[in-house]
C-alpha cells in the first residue's frame, strides 16, 4: 500500500511516563538524530580556548566540512588548518608520514608562529592503527618551540569516551608541574567564563585564594600558570577523566563538587568546598544560609509570575535536570515536560522522590536523539503564536520541541553555580515568561557563548 508523503499520522516517539520510566537509561540507543539547537560547544570550541592555539584537523573531506564551518562561524578561520585524507592512505602506509608531513607544511606557512598545536585524527587513524605518539614525538623533535596536543574527531568511538570528554582531558595535557602555589585555585572543565557571583567564586574570594580560569587567559603562559594550582576544582561530570589525570600529573588536591540543585547535596558540596579552601564552618554556615534564603524567595517571586504555566527542561540546559525539576515542583511550578535520553545514575534519589508524589504522574519524558524526533517540531513555532496558553521551556532544545518562543536559553548552567545559580535563573525564568524569543535565529547559532558571524 502506497501511502501520502503527506500524512498527519503522528511519528512522534510516545513519551514515557517518569513514574513508568526504566531509570537511568530508558531510551534505546541505536540511530542518532541532532536536533538543530546547536548551542551546546563541540571539540573546535573547546579546543579555541588555548591562548596562542592552532588547530589542525586531519580526516576525510566530508568530515572537515562541519569543523570548518564551526570555525568560520566563529570567526576564528585563521587558527584552524586541515590535511584531508584520501582513500589510499588507507592502505599505502603513510598515514604516519602524511600527518607528520601536513602539519609540518603548515607551521612553516603560518604567519605567526602558535605556542601550541592541536592535532585532530579522526576515525580513519583508530581503525587503521595509526601510532599518534609517534606522530607528536617527531613533531617535537622538528619544533622543540611548540607543543602539541593529541585530540581526536572519532565519533564512532563515543561508546568508550564521548568526544567532550576526550576533548576536556586534551585541553589541559601541555600543562606541567609548576611551583606549587596553594593560594591558587583552578577551575577547570566548564567551557564558558565561571560567574564571579557564584557561590564557588564568592567562596574563594572569602578565602583569600585566587581563581584560576581558562577564559580569564590572555596568552599561552597564563594558561600554563595552572600547572602551580595547589588546588584544582571542577563541577561538571565530563570533566571527571581531565581532573583525575591532571591532579595527579600536578600533584594537586581535586575537589568535585558536581552542579545540583538537591539541596542537601549543594549543601555538602559547599561545605565540603569551604573545608577545602579552610573556612571556618560558622562562616561557610552564614553563607549557605544568606544564599539559600535569596534563592528560594527569588523562586517564589517567579512562581508568583509564571503560576501553572507548563515548565518543558531538556539536559544541555544543567547535568541534573530530575534535580532540578523536582526544586521547581517544590516551589509549585507545574513541571510536564523533560528532554533526556538517560539520566545521571547519582540522580537515582531525586527520581524516586518525583515518582513518589501522585501528583507528578503528568510528567512526560521524551528521547532527543531517536530520529523520529525530527517530526516532533513541524509546525509547531506556528503554532505557538496561536495558542493562548504559554510553554516555558528551560534549555534549547526544549524550546525546539516545544516550539515555543518562551525559554531560558543556557547551556551547561552557564557558569553559574549554586543558590547563586538557583537565584538567578528565577530571574531568567521570569524574563523568559514575560517576552519571546526568535527560538530559531538563537537556537541556529553554533556555541553559546561564542562570537557568531551568523
Amino acid at each position: 500500500m502506497v501511502k501520502s508523503l503527506h500524512t498527519t499520522e503522528n511519528r512522534v516517539p510516545e513519551p514515557v511516563r517518569l513514574s513508568e520510566l526504566d531509570f537511568a537509561s530508558p531510551f534505546f540507543e541505536g540511530l542518532q538524530y541532532n536536533a538543530p539547537a546547536r548551542g551546546v560547544w563541540n571539540i573546535v570550541h573547546t579546543g579555541m580556548l588555548i591562548p596562542d592555539s592552532h588547530q589542525v584537523y586531519v580526516c576525510a573531506q566530508g568530515c572537515l566540512r562541519g569543523v570548518i564551518l564551526t570555525a568560520a562561524e566563529m570567526n576564528e578561520m585563521e587558527r584552524m588548518s586541515w590535511v584531508a585524507l584520501r582513500e589510499e592512505d588507507m592502505w599505502n602506509g603513510e598515514m604516519e608520514k602524511r600527518v607528520i608531513e601536513g602539519t609540518a607544511h603548515i607551521v612553516d606557512q603560518l604567519q605567526e608562529r602558535p605556542r601550541c598545536v592541536l592535532i585532530y585524527l579522526s576515525c580513519m587513524h583508530m581503525f587503521e592503527g595509526c601510532d599518534f605518539m609517534m606522530i607528536t614525538d617527531e613533531l617535537k623533535e622538528m619544533y622543540p618551540d611548540i607543543d602539541f596536543v593529541e585530540c581526536y574527531m572519532i565519533p564512532t568511538m563515543r561508546k568508550t569516551m564521548s568526544p567532550d570528554t576526550m576533548m576536556k582531558i586534551s585541553l589541559y595535557e601541555n600543562v606541567k608541574k609548576l611551583e606549587q602555589d596553594t593560594d591558587l585555585v583552578g577551575i577547570i572543565g566548564t567551557n564558558l567564563p565561571n560567574d564571579k557571583e557564584s557561590d564557588i567564586c564568592r567562596l574563594i574570594e572569602l578565602s583569600g585564594k585566587k581563581v584560576w580560569d581558562i577564559t580569564d587567559c590572555e596568552n599561552y603562559d597564563e594558561y600554563l600558570r595552572l600547572g602551580a594550582a595547589g588546588t584544582i576544582l571542577s563541577y561538571l561530570n565530563v570533566t571527571d577523566a581531565a581532573a583525575k589525570q591532571l591532579t595527579e600529573r600536578l600533584d594537586a588536591d581535586w575537589v568535585r563538587i558536581p552542579l545540583r540543585f538537591d539541596e542537601k547535596k549543594l549543601d555538602e558540596n559547599l561545605y565540603l568546598l569551604g573545608e577545602k579552601l579552610g573556612l571556618g564552618q560558622g562562616d561557610v554556615d552564614r553563607f549557605i544560609t544568606e544564599r539559600k534564603d535569596k534563592a528560594f524567595e527569588a523562586l517564589d517571586r517567579a512562581h508568583e509570575l509564571i503560576g501553572e504555566t507548563e515548565i518543558a527542561i531538556d539536559y544541555t540546559a544543567y547535568p541534573y535536570i530530575l534535580e532540578l525539576s523536582e526544586l521547581l515542583l517544590e516551589h509549585g511550578f507545574n513541571v510536564t515536560q523533560i528532554y533526556a535520553d538517560n539520566f545521571p545514575a547519582d540522580e537515582k534519589d531525586a527520581f524516586e522522590r518525583i515518582i513518589s508524589d501522585k501528583d507528578n504522574d503528568n510528567i512526560k519524558v521524551y528521547p532527543t536523539n531517536d530520529p523520529a524526533m525530527r517530526f516532533a517540531a513541524m509546525g509547531a513555532l506556528k503554532r505557538d503564536t496561536e495558542r493562548e496558553d504559554k510553554i516555558l521551556a528551560i534549555g534549547q532544545k526544549a524550546a525546539y520541541f516545544t516550539g515555543t518562543s518562551h525559554f531560558v536559553d543556557i547551556v551547561e548552567g552557564g557558569g553559574m553555580y549554586g543558590y547563586d545559580a538557583i537565584e538567578k535563573l528565577a530571574a531568567l525564568m521570569e524574563d523568559a515568561f514575560s517576552a519571546q524569543k526568535d527560538t530559531k535565529k538563537i537556537i541556529s547559532h553554533k556555541g553559546w557563548g561564542c562570537d557568531s558571524c551568523l
